[in-house]
């Protein structure tokens, strides 16, 4: 088997065309004919950047691409075939004008055959030999495919995931599964593990005659501990080819992820294919009403969930973008990951394997209720691809059914009944396909006694109740079913907004107690009961609150098998437009750019084994009080004990414990002087000595409602412009806590780079902390101008500038501009400008 990446010469257009005719018209006809083609790089998606726009909703649509490809197959009878690793979501694939395959399904693997068609192509003349394909993606909605548009994450279009041009012989490896089993483990060791190797051909020309294989097992430092060969005639369907034994086999964990290597090498009348598959040794458990033991052994499952979303690219994440996210949450201190809410890429499940993530990956059967017969070959299609593509991975554990299956608004009807039988007709699918895992749901009450695993919602401190809520209600859905796995939690958090003092809802919210759960329409930023999502602050300041107490928390709860926090990176919605940055999801502990917020520290605090220390603040350039107050200093670590200085004197050493809320008992009481301030952290663990340090100034004055703004700007080495804003009062002090919306703009040459969905790369945002930047491209020539427009927030506090997080933005109450000369765009540049009058 030979194959390359088709990453290079790719032509795209986004809109729809009139059939394939017209992707190829253009090579006839005169240039005033043609569609205007750009250049690009696949995977890529047609949505990297709209998805993000403040002022409208993303494109769904037709998305085509073209390319000229050079096929010269080595196999004298060999099959030619495309192999797309995603695409979405709706995708059709031509040779010239001849449609050779379809495929509905954003997220699974699919292979298209142009064997016969490639041949007939490059019989046209212009093309001189090379074969013209064309694909077609499409990701209108649809109310009768899945996902549906009401979930809480884009439906992206393109070919988002790597395309391979794949040559194979007349009769090849279509897919290699390998079943392992493992004798009874004690003190985390087995004496012997069994496997047997299953395979199913690539035969579509039904060759008669026999096929040799070879069959390869290997650990993980190369060597052989297995080889069997096998002659056997042409088969359909799935057989087994062989069973081996490994004595003494090195556990897959999540601290050693041992994996061995599978090759089966298939010889036929004109060549070779092989195929090497990688796989390991564990066994896992879900106690019922209790922990989760993984070898044998408890193994509290600390956890993040992840989409596939990326500043600037969407879906479309290269490798490299790919695997320094996923390192990123392996130095975190993950243990577990879910996949939520779709089958994700073979490279994000080889890391998990290689990393040592335990894995609940699922289909995108994702609210809306459920649909007619096509709708629910498409969840069964889905959930069969995902399970025999992803089989080999040993870190997978968990295969989901479904997410939030009570949540109607696609259909006139809603029948329980029917949701239930369904659910039940994929579980038994899932153990049928594969009887070695557990199936999942989170969010679907009615179904949670037919599967093996059940989340229920609990978001104590953001959609219901308080954050102190958390045991006691994770407690009562714990004895509520066999096996309780808590999937989300977290709260909305705009990057660089802290607050001195965080809003809890403690006060109002105790008459609720109990309550927990998220329900439909919790998430609007109106309307319905008091809750913090609504009426917050939407600080990084709570949130690191929040993520302590649920940690500190989880290390006293004995009976839990787990919980993960939604979600590790900030992603992009369609249903958040009132978000303080508009479509964005902020329950990140990091940016959509990878951008690492304080809240990332705190869960290394608590799970990461590496020595490490951070002072909370390293965004927060200023602090503010009285003269004389004394103030809270802050800092998480996984230190034994830790030292603190403050401009230079030390405030003394403390002990570290986990229980001592909050910060694990590393806090400090002092007083600050006015101005400038300098805090250094030194700590040891094992015997290792971390530091860490920040400065920052500590405002004394106070201040009035804010009514002007002030524009600075800094040309920075890499040539790109930064602009940022601060808020004033009338007497000229800043105000830390102003959180209207601003939107930059440009007049003349450059480009803002915007719709990025991060605290610097969008051009309408909340201010965070009294400030908002961006940066500028200027393409070689400076801008003109930038400008600058505030918004109030409806619904918000009485001062325009210091309006509460989300709320609808409404420019008839207040519009005030900046427009900053920028000629010649000295390295700082300041303007003020003045509150306008008010707009009816």
């Amino acid at each position: 088997m030979k194959k390359r990446r088709l990453n290079e010469n790719w032509e795209h257009y986004r809109g729809s065309l009139g059939g394939a005719w017209e992707v190829w018209r253009g090579d006839k006809l005169q240039n005033h004919y043609n569609v205007p083609w750009e250049t690009v790089t696949l995977p890529h998606t047609y949505n990297g950047y709209d998805v993000m726009d403040p002022d409208s909703k993303y494109y769904q649509g037709q998305g085509w691409y073209r390319s000229r490809l050079a096929v010269d197959n080595p196999y004298l009878q060999g099959r030619t075939l495309l192999h797309f690793e995603g695409a979405g979501q709706r995708t059709d694939v031509y040779v010239y004008t001849e449609k050779v395959d379809s495929h509905l399904g954003g997220y699974d693997e699919f292979t298209v055959d142009i064997t016969d068609a490639a041949q007939r192509a490059k019989g046209i003349e212009r093309y001189a030999g090379q074969v013209p394909v064309a694909i077609a993606c499409d990701n209108s909605r649809e109310l009768e495919t899945i996902p549906s548009d009401a979930s809480d994450f884009n439906l992206y279009g393109g070919v988002y995931r790597y395309l391979n041009l794949v040559y194979v012989p007349q009769i090849s490896l279509s897919s290699v599964h390998v079943l392992t089993d493992l004798d009874e483990i004690t003190g985390g060791k087995a004496d012997n593990g069994k496997i047997k190797v299953r395979a199913k051909l690539y035969n579509p020309e039904a060759v008669a005659g026999n096929v040799t294989l070879t069959i390869t097992v290997k650990q993980q430092d190369g060597a052989v501990i297995g080889q069997s060969e096998v002659t056997l005639p042409a088969w359909q369907g799935e057989k087994e080819l062989a069973a081996l034994e490994v004595p003494q086999p090195h556990l897959w964990s999540v601290t050693e992820p041992n994996l061995y290597d599978c090759s089966v090498a298939l010889v036929c009348e004109d060549g070779e294919t092989v195929v090497t598959e990688r796989f390991g040794f564990r066994s896992f458990e879900f106690v019922k009403q209790g922990p989760f033991k993984l070898n044998g052994e408890r193994l509290l499952l600390r956890g993040t969930h992840r989409h596939e979303d990326h500043a600037g690219v969407g879906a479309a994440m290269s490798e490299d973008l790919i695997r320094e996210e996923m390192q990123l949450i392996k130095d975190m201190g993950a243990n577990f990951i879910r996949l939520g809410h779709y089958q994700q890429s073979r490279i994000v499940l080889d890391l998990c394997d290689e990393l040592g993530l335990l894995v609940w990956e699922e289909i995108p059967w994702c609210r809306g209720g459920l649909g007619g017969p096509a709708y629910r070959e498409q969840c069964i299609d889905m959930l069969t691809a995902m399970i025999e593509q992803h089989y080999n991975h040993p870190s997978i554990i968990l295969w989901g059914l479904g997410n939030e299956n009570d949540w109607e608004c696609d259909f006139d009807y809603f029948d329980q009944q029917e949701i239930r039988a369904f659910m039940k007709e994929l579980h038994e699918l899932s153990h049928l396909l594969d009887p070695s895992r557990l199936t999942s749901i989170r969010r679907c009450e009615f179904c949670k006694d037919i599967i093996d695993v059940y989340s229920p919602s609990i978001w104590a401190g953001w959609y219901r109740g308080v954050y102190t809520d958390y045991e006691s209600s994770s407690k009562a859905a714990f004895e509520n079913v066999d096996s309780f796995f808590h999937m989300e939690w977290g709260a909305d958090n705009l990057p660089t907004r802290h607050v001195e003092e965080t809003y809890t809802g403690f006060t109002f919210m105790k008459q609720a107690e109990g309550a927990t759960d998220e329900r439909d329409g919790d998430y609007l930023l109106t309307g319905g009961e008091p809750r913090v999502s609504r009426d917050g602050d939407w600080s990084e300041t709570y949130f690191c609150e929040m993520i302590d107490w649920y940690l500190k928390s989880q290390e006293t709860m004995s009976w839990l098998t787990g919980a993960a926090q939604w979600s590790f990176k900030d992603f992009s919605t369609p249903v958040r437009p009132d978000s303080p940055i508009p479509y964005l999801n902020m329950k990140g502990i990091v940016e959509r750019d990878l951008t690492p917020k304080e809240a990332y520290y705190v869960f290394q605090s608590y799970w990461s084994e590496k020595p490490m220390v951070r002072l909370y603040g390293h965004s927060m350039p200023v602090r503010w009080g009285a003269e004389g107050e004394r103030k809270m200093i802050k800092m998480y670590a996984n230190a034994e004990e830790v030292e603190l200085f403050l401009n230079g004197e030390s405030l003394g050493v403390k002990r570290r414990d986990s229980q001592d809320f909050p910060c694990a008992g590393l806090r400090w009481e002092t007083e600050l002087r006015p101005g400038e301030n300098h805090l250094r952290a030194e700590a040891v663990r094992n015997g290792i000595v971390v530091s860490d340090e920040l400065s920052f100034h500590y405002q004394t004055e106070s201040w009035g409602e804010p009514v002007q703004l002030e524009l600075t700007t800094e040309t920075l080495e890499d040539g790109r412009v930064y602009a940022e804003v601060l808020a004033y009062d009338a007497a000229g002090v800043f105000c830390p806590d102003a959180a209207a919306f601003v939107r930059f703009g440009l007049a003349g040459d450059g480009k803002l780079l915007d719709n990025l969905g991060t605290i610097h790369g969008s051009r309408l945002t909340q201010l965070a902390s009294g400030r908002a930047g961006i940066y500028i491209d200027p393409y070689g020539g400076l801008p003109a101008g930038i400008t600058v427009t505030d918004f109030v927030s409806a619904g918000g506090p009485a001062s325009s500038l210091a309006s509460k997080p989300g709320g609808g933005r409404d420019e008839r109450h207040y519009t005030s501009v900046i427009s900053a000369a920028c000629e010649g765009m000295p390295t700082v540049t300041k303007v003020v400008v003045v509150k306008a009058s008010n707009h009816e």
